[in-house]
């Protein structure tokens, strides 16, 4: 899903900063987004909005803007979309710095940190969201919590969307791992699991498990963190300068890995494109994912199920996830009219976040979350009981979404899965990039 190059976050930043640049680089983005930004300025009536969703999430994205559209006729909706990932953030940064900023954006929390940070969000009193009726027990606690720096408010959560376990019913059936109302036995610890998909593998012939290990290291970095975060390891403290990697916990997890491939219980080399073939034909019983996929086995018509990713180490649950925002990029213009009107956006946006968790994401709303109508929506309520026990990517300008991080973490994971690397030199390559990043002080 991501490509890794030599070109850091930090020295395009550096490239693009100055205002000359700033000016090259976003009106080279096209029409729409040079409107926004640096041609006339946008009338009172309009409210700009970015987001990087595309496909299905995308979609569902428009659906929910018709929804703000239709219920204020009176204002112009200007809603951009972009590029995912660092581009996306790029341009984010850049536009606040330009003094053009959208009104609203959405932000990955994992992304915020660094952000707000840098003087790039506009904070969001809590008062002033009260009088929209968006109070902090109207939240899940653990995305709400991730949306703060320090004391101060800096985004308001729209979902939770963590890193999850899917099976395949008829498999799971045929291996005796079914409760008689169709869902999944609880498994719990690593002999259990082991136990689950050489179960699952028996009856396929194939595989117990599938996930992504080519082309796609943020899945790889997933799979690892959940594991490792399960065994209480940190990765990072001080806002990345400083690493704490604990080699038993994460040799742990690594260890665990492998013996799930070197048993052929887990497919070795398999890319995004083919876990969902591997899956929805029954060669694997299993798969680890995001739970954003679950259109497309609805869809095929796959048989199958949801719930949280296992526990399957240590006393406190944890898996890896992060929430998408909404965040007010910094506007030194700021009007109360903009922040009211910024701030309907959000709340029309939250109460019809039922049509955005079809796509699999937990809605962070809790008036949404725990009604009838989300609870009945199934396989992707299945697993809302994650919501708070997930465990996002600790703050660094290098982490979160979409990350440097992720990739590079991600890539030794990668290469442990296909064969290319012991336990112990992954746990060596992940060590050696982490103290690299460590050492470069924050672009923003």
């Amino acid at each position: 899903m991501y490509e890794h190059s030599g070109l850091g976050r930090r020295d395009l930043l550096r490239a693009t900063l100055g205002l000359g640049a700033t000016a090259m680089a976003l009106s080279a983005c096209g029409s729409p987004l040079t409107t926004g930004l640096y041609g006339a300025a946008p009338p009172s009536s309009t409210l700009t909005y970015w987001n990087l969703f595309t496909g299905g999430d995308g979609e569902r994205m428009t659906a929910l803007q018709k929804t703000y559209q239709l219920a204020h006729p009176e204002t112009h909706l200007d809603a951009v979309t972009l590029a995912w990932g660092n581009p996306y953030y790029t341009k984010l940064s850049l536009a606040a710095r330009g003094g053009m900023p959208p009104d609203v954006a959405i932000s990955h929390a994992t992304r915020m940190t660094p952000l707000a940070q840098a003087g790039l969000l506009d904070p969001i009193a809590p008062a002033d969201l009260a009088r929209f009726g968006l109070t902090p027990d109207k939240f899940t606690s653990a995305a709400w919590q991730r949306c703060h720096v320090g004391d101060t408010l800096y985004a308001v959560p729209l979902d939770t969307h963590p890193y999850v376990l899917y099976y395949h019913t008829e498999v799971c059936k045929k291996a005796g791992l079914l409760e008689p109302d169709g869902t999944l036995k609880t498994i719990a610890g690593a002999d259990d699991l082991l136990s689950a998909l050489r179960a699952a593998k028996k009856v396929t012939g194939k595989y117990g498990v599938v996930t992504a290990d080519i082309s796609d290291p943020a899945m790889c970095w997933r799979l690892f963190s959940t594991l490792y975060w399960q065994l209480g390891g940190t990765v990072l403290t001080d806002n990345g300068s400083r690493v704490v990697l604990d080699d038993d916990k994460a040799l742990t997890a690594l260890n665990f890995i492998k013996t799930m491939v070197d048993e052929g219980l887990m497919a070795s080399e398999v890319d995004d494109t083919g876990v969902p073939v591997l899956f929805s034909n029954g060669a694997a019983g299993f798969m680890f994912d995001g739970e954003w996929d679950v259109t497309v086995y609805l869809t095929n018509k796959t048989p199958f199920g949801m719930t949280g990713f296992p526990h399957v180490f240590g006393d406190k649950y944890a898996c890896q996830a992060d929430s998408h925002t909404f965040v007010l990029p910094h506007d030194a213009g700021r009007t109360p009219a903009k922040t009211t009107r910024s701030l309907e956006f959000i709340r029309t946006m939250l109460e019809h976040s039922q049509i955005w968790a079809a796509g699999g994401h937990i809605p962070a709303f809790t008036p949404v979350r725990d009604s009838a109508a989300y609870r009945s929506m199934v396989p992707q309520s299945s697993y809302a009981y994650v919501a708070d026990s997930v465990h996002y990517d600790e703050p660094a300008w290098y982490s979160g979404s979409g990350s440097d991080l992720e990739i590079f973490m991600g890539q030794a994971v990668s290469a442990l899965q296909q064969g290319g690397l012991a336990p112990r030199a992954a746990l060596a390559d992940m060590r050696r990039n982490l103290e690299q990043y460590a050492k470069i002080p924050s672009p923003a």
